[in-house]
């Protein structure tokens, strides 16, 4: 795993087990219960973030825990949630997997 934060920063290292996409805490939540949508060939598991927001996760993507997140997400329908993957997807650079920085 790649570190994001460097040693140093008060003693703050990275957590060699830590899962992006994921907030921590959840366990256990009514955001530990995901769906999973297929997306014009793209698998994401949909979960509640506890924010009111969903995160989405980009399970078939090249980097194992991607995704992103929208919020408010309530009383959102399954087509707008499609919509939501597809905005992502179109920003994805197809040589990279990831959104590219600005």
């Amino acid at each position: 795993m790649k570190a994001i934060y460097p040693d140093g920063d008060g003693g703050r290292a990275a957590d060699p087990a830590a899962v992006p996409g994921l907030h921590p805490g959840t366990e256990g939540s009514a955001g530990d219960t995901s769906r999973t949508v297929e997306v014009d060939g793209e698998t994401f598991a949909l979960r509640a973030n506890g924010f009111g927001g969903t995160d989405y996760t980009w399970l078939s993507g090249p980097d194992p825990g991607y995704g992103f997140g929208v919020s408010p997400t309530a009383d959102l329908s399954p087509d707008e949630h499609v919509r939501n993957i597809r905005g992502f997807l179109g920003m994805v650079d197809p040589g990279t997997g990831h959104i590219a920085d600005d």
